[in-house]
This record gives structure tokens, sequence and C-alpha cells, in this order.
């Protein structure tokens, strides 16, 4: 089936165009108006019509694999339709089609261009791929489980629910999902005849002819089961989509936003069912997705996955493909899920701070910003913590290599450590290897001038308890750090900020304080609102490091 996806773009401005070996799975992420919708509508229209669109924003255009004989014979094999009654078929032509869709064509046509469909683009995706693409997004997903026709049982199925109705191993299937995730029983009842509709029973049918039967018995079982319709949009959602993956049978299949109306443990669950429903097919499912969850059941069902990040600024778009065993460390690490640095595949830029009191901060004060000079603030940015600064360097790193802009804010008590400690927080911030051994020095330096005040730097003052020389060189040396998007609290710490309140205490008693001193009214006249320094400087420092399109420390 697809073989490469290729894209307009590169990881950055200048960069050759991203070129990814499709897998069986590929998860776009991204931030909002990144374009992850967008790339599936391009990929559904190239797929059914079989040709480049100009106007495309995202995608450049889809390489085929070559069928061999025998895969191409089995592959028509599962769309040829028999004739209906009276119907003339022309010499060498078969009828062709799914889902109500019927097509005469040339037999021997169709298996050659099945075999080379590459020089055979525009005949491959008109008869073969447009019906065996399907879109699904928030609307169409909620009518996926609407009751279908019955259908002829002396012809092939043409829906879901017929494929089900007939094949007792898929609707298992279904049923086991389903049960999994709701813990109860999914079956097809037959019994409004002429119509097919799901109904979830309290337990499963004894015999299939309980299920599929309209005797008493089968009347009965069915009357005493819910309509899917009664259940809550989660359930339907979440039904209609196994039900369309395993019974619908796709060989392209989009979804948009899958996670909508679940809850993520059902996000989890539906990404491990998706990606495991394509094994030892030759299936493509693309997906657009703000959801970790949907992201780590792809991974963890054990398909090959790609996930592509999709970024949009300033009419420049990059697309990264995210190493997957990355992913799979950051999953792993109790540290990286309980601090949600997985949420930053979904964010424009990202900020690490040593603790939560310092996270809850420096969001408001962002937010203020926002509101009222959102020139300075930084926007579609998730602030997340550490544990203290020494783990920061633990969030900073994994972030940094799947691409993303995220900016570390730390105390000044931070040149404290030397040594293995102090390096690796340089490599968390890819700063080069070359000037680990003079910030080193620079570091060991300034530390000395400040143990030499006989005062706490964090707590008494900062930067001005050097002698100016001193001071100087402090500077240059933080200057190279905010180079590399590391932030240090010149002042001292968190608690230096906004003096003129009078804040009182450390850490959270601190924050409470603030909190209530800045007021939550902004239409009160004590509504603390941004001002030109002091933390709203800092925090405009920081967005301006995230909108250099020359920044240092992401890795290309």
């Amino acid at each position: 089936m697809i073989k490469t996806i290729s894209l307009k773009f590169g990881r950055a401005q200048g960069m050759e165009h991203t070129s990814i070996d499709a897998t069986p799975v590929t998860v776009f992420v991204g931030p909002n108006n990144s374009g992850k919708s967008l790339v599936l509508s391009e990929i559904q229209r190239y797929c059914t019509q079989g040709k480049r669109i100009a106007n495309n924003l995202i995608l450049e255009e889809l390489i085929f694999n070559d069928y061999s004989t025998e895969a191409a014979q089995n592959s028509l094999s599962h769309v040829t339709l028999k004739p209906n009654r009276g119907e003339a078929l022309q010499v060498d032509h078969i009828i062709i089609g799914k889902h109500g869709h019927r097509q005469q064509v040339n037999k021997s046509t169709l298996l050659n261009v099945l075999q080379k469909p590459n020089e055979n683009l525009h005949t491959f995706c008109q008869w073969y791929l447009s019906f065996n693409t399907l879109i699904l997004n928030g609307q169409n997903r909620i009518n996926l489980i609407s009751q279908q026709a019955a259908g002829d049982l002396q012809q092939a199925p043409q829906s879901s629910f017929q494929v089900l109705f007939r094949n007792d191993i898929k609707r298992k299937e279904v049923r086991r999902i389903v049960n999994d995730a709701f813990s109860t029983h999914f079956v097809i009842d037959p019994t409004n005849l002429g119509q097919l509709r799901i109904k979830l029973a309290k337990r499963a049918p004894v015999t299939h002819l309980e299920e599929r039967g309209i005797h008493e018995e089968a009347v009965k079982y069915h009357s005493e089961a819910l309509p899917i319709e009664q259940s809550s949009d989660g359930v339907k959602a979440f039904t209609g989509m196994i039900t369309e993956i395993i019974a619908g049978d796709p060989k392209v299949l989009l979804i948009d936003e899958p996670e909508a109306f679940l809850h993520p443990s059902l996000s989890f669950k539906l990404g491990k069912e998706i990606a495991q429903a394509t094994a030892g097919s030759d299936k493509r499912i693309f997906v657009s997705t703000h959801s970790s969850n949907f992201i780590m059941g792809c991974i963890q069902s054990g398909t090959r996955v790609n996930i592509v990040r999709l970024t949009y600024r300033d009419e420049i778009a990059t697309a990264r493909v995210l190493p997957n065993d990355e992913i799979l460390r950051i999953m792993r690490n109790p540290l990286l899920r309980s601090t949600r640095v997985l949420e930053g595949l979904f964010y424009e830029y990202v900020v690490v701070t040593e603790a939560d009191a310092d996270r809850a901060f420096y969001q408001e004060i962002n937010d203020r910003l926002l509101s009222f000079k959102p020139e300075c603030g930084i926007p579609n940015c998730l602030f997340i913590n550490a544990q203290n600064k020494q783990t920061v360097k633990t969030i900073l790193k994994p972030l940094r290599s799947l691409g993303i802009p995220a900016a570390a804010i730390v105390d000044i008590d931070v040149i404290k450590d030397g040594g293995t400690v102090w390096t690796s927080f340089l490599e968390s911030g890819f700063l080069p290897e070359v000037s680990h051994q003079p910030l080193s020095s620079m570091r060991a330096a300034i530390l000395k001038k400040f143990e030499n005040s006989g005062q706490n730097m964090k707590k008494d003052g900062g930067l001005e308890l050097l002698e100016s020389s001193d001071k100087e060189a402090a500077n240059n040396l933080f200057d190279q750090l905010e180079d590399y998007g590391i932030f240090v609290i010149r002042k001292g710490e968190l608690e230096s900020w906004l003096p003129n309140l009078q804040a009182t205490g450390h850490g959270p008693g601190w924050l409470i304080e603030v909190f209530e001193k800045i007021g939550e009214d902004p239409d009160s006249p004590t509504y603390l609102k941004p001002e030109d320094d002091d933390v709203w400087k800092f925090l405009s420092s920081i967005k301006a490091w995230f909108l250099n399109p020359q920044k240092k420390g992401i890795p290309s």
C-alpha cells in the first residue's frame, strides 16, 4: 500500500523536505493550527483522485508499493462483486466496489494497475483506492453506530454491520474490545426486519442463533439489550470506530482527533486496538490527535508507529519525525510521566520550572501578559515542573530531543553543583561540548565569589552581592546559558520577584500570599497588571528566545 509520504517542508526552514517511510500507523501531532487535520484531508484527496493537488499546503505526494501478481489477485478478489440479476458484463470485465459503490472495469487492466500503481496512479485510485479510503471526523464517527440495511445475504456484504452479522470471528473481536472497554457485550440485532442495529447486552449470546435469529428466544434476548443510541457519546464514538476498523476494513483509514468524547484510559485503549488491528496487513492508518494517552496506546501495541510533529508560525511550516525509542523512554520514566512531558507534543513551547509553585506563578504571570500585554506573553505554551533544580535537566533534554522548543527557569544556586552535575545540565540544553570546560571554570570562579561574600546568593540579592567585574562575569555566564534557552533568576530565586508586594514565606506559602495580593478580578483597582520590569520583563525575554528563528539548543 502506501510506501512513502512526502511533505512540502522539512525539520526547519531551508532544510530538505521531510520524506516519511510509511508504517502501519502514522500519528500527526503538534500545536493548534499546525495542519494536523489538514494533512488528513490532503491524504484522502490524493488517495481518491490519484494526482498531486497544486494548492496542497502540506502533502507533496504519496508513493505506493508495487503488488506481486498474487497480491494483486488477492486484492481484486476482496472488491469483486457478483453481477445483479440481468446485469450484462462486457468481455473480460468485472464489477468492483464496496459500501454501495459499483463499477464495471476491465479485469486485466486493473490487475496490471494494482501491480504498478505509481505508473497508473489515477486509475489505481479511481478503480481501487477511492472506495478503500475512509476518513472519520467528529460527526461521522457518531453516525457509524446508526442502524443499517440488512442487505441481501446472497450478495457480498455492503456495510460494516452486514460484515459483522455474517462474520463470527470479526463480530467476536469487536465484542471482546467493547467488553474490555465498557463491561458490556456488543451484539448485532436483526429483529427489526430488514435492518441491523447495534445493542449492548448484559451477557454474551449463548449461541450464534440467539444473536442472529428472529425466533422467540432471539427476540427476547435483544429486547433486553440496550440500544447503543442510548449510550454516551464516548461509547458510541469508540464502538463506531472499532466497528469500522475491523469490519469496514479500509486500506487507508484517516481519523481526526479520535480521543474526542473519550476518557483518557479509553483513548489509550483505542490507540492500542487501532494499532494492533493493522498487524499483518498492508493497511495504513493516519491519525491527528491531541492525546498523549492515545499515542502511548499506539506505541505500547508493539506495532510500528510514526509520530510526526507539525508546526506552523509566521508562515514557516516544519515537520519532524519523532524517534519512537525516545518517546518510549519518556513513557517508561516515572518522573517524565508524572510531569506531563508528552503533552508538550501538542504545544508550540514548553517552560520547565523547578517546582510546582514556580510553575503556577510563571503560568499566571504569562496569562496576564497575554491578556494585557500580548506582545510580551508566550502563546500556546505549556508550563510544567520538575521536582527540584537537579531534575529540570531530566525533563528538558528529552523535550528538545523531540524538537520541542523548551526553556528552563532555574534559581541562581544552579551554579552550586559542579562536575558531572553541571556538565549534564549543559548537555540538557545542547550546549556544544567544547564549551563545557570553559563554562565549568567560569561557574567555579563565580561560585567562589559568592562564597567569599558570606551571604546567601538566593535570598540576599543574587548578582547584587558581587563586585562590578565579578557581576559582569556572572552576567556573561548567564547570557550564554540564555542563548541556549536556560534562564537563571539573577535576583536569586522565585521569591525575589515582585518585592513591592512584600510577600513572606517560601514555596507554596509565598505563592498563596502573592496570589492573594495580586488579585483575581481584572476590573478591581487592586488587580496587578503587567509592567515593564521585574518578572514581566523576564518572561518577555523567554518569549524572545522562543520566537528567535536562529535560537540555539534545539538539535536539528
